[in-house]
């Protein structure tokens, strides 16, 4: 088979045209190359020589019937482009990428992962941002920032469980706060301030025999029998009463808690909570376990164990209660916002919370060590069993197997278990604990160690302790 020779010049195959295609002419002799424009940078070309003109028109004679260029060169010219005009992507007018970055650091730089309604508030902000970069996704697609943030934004989504269809935050806080969400509307305030300080959160707990640890980090041992305050402001009422538990001794424990959540404005009406010894309800003692309108209540219980341990989460005031039972009587953690606390009047001044046991009705030194009571040592013989079936040996191998730090919630737990013969202590010791790691909001303070009349460390000292315990026995028996 002959096969033609293909002319010079020609195209490789058919080429579709818009007009009926030309008479192949004869190739003009070779042009001088024509001088390429130079760039002046910024994308901006320096004008043509004179020859560029005639070397097109000669281009022209030489292939008449050129095909469209191949989608490879067309997709370069227009990365080319994208790339010649990344820079006005940075624009304010255009890429909006940078503002939605800042709104999103401004809804969420007040939020806590240590409180109640984080996530919620989280996604929201979330779902923000992500409809923020939609709306300039056209205007920011060659902006590395911006791929960067879509990125972000879903690794966050799924690593917090969010939705993509939700309710969203308003850029605006200042204007549109919930007002039945105190971190939302608490946020907005310091918004306003230009204060990027979250607010601060106390905690207060009792639990065993009973051992109080007040607002501000005071940790009393008390007698209290009877029925008293333990919060009493504008917001929140808490009411405990104890009874002895062992005959002849002072030592107490509460067998009952009552909690009013006062009415606030259209979030909540007045609910009222209560728990006794063997009845631990899931609900208000109305029969209902929230307050507050609409899909998100303001105020509800919920229920962890039953019969044993419950929560309530106030969302219109930031505030969390825990309240168990233990054996056969009650425990309670609370966690809520300094400055909703130390709303009161100065009537309301008797709170165990807020100011700790009078003293008359403290058994412990006074600064809630029980190791160090009476300051001055008992001879070795005094060491004998206070309730049959522990001696302080085997009541502190007890307590440390629930309690490795041999912090101040060890020795109450040792301390129960001498003056009661009660195991469900430890356990209560124990759960106390638990509720400080899951409320306080200051990791470094969750632990208390009892320390000498100077203020320093004890460092452990078993000797020192059991004086001590030996002591506060004596004193709780007289």
């Amino acid at each position: 088979m002959i096969r033609k020779k293909r002319k010079r010049g020609a195209p490789p195959g058919p080429c579709r045209s818009h007009g009926p295609r030309p008479a192949t002419a004869p190739a003009p002799p070779p042009s001088p190359e024509p001088t390429r424009p130079a760039w002046t940078g910024m994308g901006l070309r320096a004008a043509p020589s004179s020859a560029a003109p005639a070397a097109a028109e000669v281009e022209q004679r030489r292939r008449p019937g050129l095909c469209p260029p191949p989608l490879e060169l067309l997709l370069l010219l227009l990365l080319s482009l994208e790339l010649l005009h990344a820079g006005d992507c940075q624009q304010p007018a255009q890429c909006r990428i940078q503002k939605c970055t800042t709104d999103f650091v401004s809804l969420t730089s007040h939020l806590n992962s240590a409180i109640d309604g984080f996530d919620s508030e989280f996604c929201k902000a979330l779902r923000a941002y992500a409809g923020c970069t939609q709306r300039t996704s056209k205007a920011c697609r060659g902006n590395l920032v911006y791929h960067s943030a879509v990125l972000g934004i879903s690794d966050l989504m799924s690593q917090r469980n969010c939705s993509k269809d939700g309710p969203t935050s308003s850029t605006n806080p200042e204007v549109t706060h919930d007002p039945c969400n105190y971190h939302s509307h608490a946020g907005a305030r310091e918004h306003r301030r230009g204060d990027q300080n979250p607010p601060n959160y106390l905690f207060c707990g009792l639990f065993g025999d009973p051992h109080l640890r007040t607002f501000k980090d005071h940790f009393q041992t008390c007698k209290v029998e009877g029925a008293w305050p333990l919060i009493d402001n504008n917001y929140l009422s808490v009411q405990v009463t104890n009874v002895p538990v062992v005959p002849g001794s002072s030592a107490t424990a509460t067998n009952k808690i009552t909690i009013i959540f006062k009415a606030h404005h259209e979030c909540t009406d007045q609910k009222v909570y209560q728990a006794v010894t063997d009845d631990l309800p899931a609900a208000f003692v109305d029969g209902t376990t929230s307050g507050g309108d609409g899909d998100a209540k303001s105020l509800r219980i919920v229920e962890r164990e039953s019969g044993h341990y419950v929560e309530m989460h106030a969302l219109y005031i930031g505030t969390t209660v825990f309240v168990r039972q233990v054996g056969r009587y009650l425990t309670l953690a609370i966690r809520m916002p300094e400055d909703l606390a130390m709303s009161y009047e100065e009537s309301q001044d008797l709170q165990l919370c807020m100011n700790g046991c009078p003293v008359s009705e403290r058994i412990d030194d006074g600064q809630g060590q029980v190791s160090a009571i009476l300051g001055h040592s008992l001879p070795r013989t005094s060491l004998v069993q206070a309730w049959p079936g522990y001696t302080l040996e085997t009541a502190s191998t007890r307590c440390h197997e629930k309690m490795p730090v041999k912090d101040i919630y060890f020795q109450s737990c040792v301390f129960d278990l001498l003056t009661t013969g009660d195991a469900n202590f430890t356990a209560a010791a124990h759960s106390a604990l638990e509720d400080v790691e899951a409320l306080h909001p200051r990791k470094e303070r969750w632990h208390i160690f009892p320390s000498s009349g100077n203020g320093t460390p004890h460092g452990g000292s078993e000797l020192s302790v059991s004086l001590g315990l030996t002591c506060l026995i004596l004193i709780v028996f007289l």
